[in-house]
């Protein structure tokens, strides 16, 4: 199974709930209701919740394979690449959001929300919740879902990106995610960790050294290598270069750009250079992965 250079990309569709930025669905309608669409390799525009409540099967993301257990959820950005197993059987909820309901970053807890839960490139996108917890996420999903039948209601955008932002908090102090250290707004090592997260997010298309990056966040390269070195265990450096080349791994599966213009969008000036960066961080040249098929490029580490 070849997958298409172009791969699919899907906005929001207006007509599934009242609010054009924000949408609620169930599983397993909505496997019935799209088709094929959600167990090809694909792309959205938009922020994506998917709470496996039951279920039994995988989920695949940015190239890996994740196994789907109960009262597991994933948290899809922009620009991810994934897909569902189409021979499993889940029961849960999906949501999406436009970047409108993530806009804020000016408040630490604002950014963790974003660059933790979220564009945690890094790390596993999936926490998994207790049984306590599933039922505070379950009573914001009741609240979500009526205030989508009051689409005239004063501050209706607000009180939706208030329930979202609920949402998230509850995962962000009860959920956990695997082999991942417990991040905590309140520690300073832990900001600066996910501050660089989002640093990274930003600006990899242009900034491809430590140095620049902590120069930028106002600390030194020092600080920021122990910082990055205590939270992941890996330098600073490898996390630049984890992220452009997952950027790289998504543009040659999802564009038809040649590769020179793909290293051009990435800030490399000399396109070879690229090719060898690549070959080296991915272990094969730029084409040879666009032309793998989806078993060869998943990992199921």
């Amino acid at each position: 199974m070849n997958m298409d250079n172009n791969l699919p990309h899907h906005p929001i569709k207006s007509d599934v709930i009242t609010n054009d930025d924000f949408e609620l669905e169930q599983m397993p309608q909505f496997f019935d209701e799209n088709g094929e669409h959600p167990f090809r390799p694909h792309i959205h525009s938009f922020y994506q919740i998917v709470w496996f409540i039951r279920g039994i099967g995988k989920h695949y993301v940015d190239f890996r394979e994740y196994p789907v257990e109960d009262n597991m959820l994933f948290f899809v950005s922009p620009g991810q690449i994934h897909w569902f197993d189409k021979n499993s059987h889940f029961d849960g909820i999906i949501i999406h959001f436009n970047e409108i309901f993530l806009s804020d970053e000016e408040q630490n807890d604002n950014i963790f929300l974003k660059y933790n839960i979220f564009n945690a490139f890094d790390a596993k996108p999936c926490f998994k919740v207790c049984d306590t917890c599933a039922q505070s996420l379950s009573n914001i999903i009741a609240e979500i879902q009526e205030e989508l039948t009051h689409k005239n209601d004063f501050a209706h955008s607000e009180y939706l990106n208030h329930l979202i932002k609920l949402f998230l908090i509850q995962v962000q102090r009860m959920g956990k995610r695997e082999s991942n250290m417990q991040l905590q707004p309140n520690n300073n090592v832990h900001r600066t960790f996910v501050k660089f997260r989002q640093m990274i997010e930003n600006h990899y298309r242009r900034i491809h050294t430590a140095k620049e990056y902590a120069f930028y966040m106002n600390i030194t390269t020092k600080t920021l290598y122990n910082n990055v070195m205590e939270v992941a265990h890996i330098t600073p450096l490898q996390m630049i270069d984890d992220r452009i080349i997952l950027e790289s791994k998504r543009m040659l599966k999802h564009t038809s750009l040649k590769v020179k213009e793909i290293a051009y969008q990435l800030g490399f000036e000399d396109p070879s250079y690229f090719v060898k960066f690549f070959k080296k961080h991915a272990g094969c040249l730029p084409l040879e992965f666009r032309d793998s098929n989806v078993d060869d490029m998943v990992s199921r580490k």
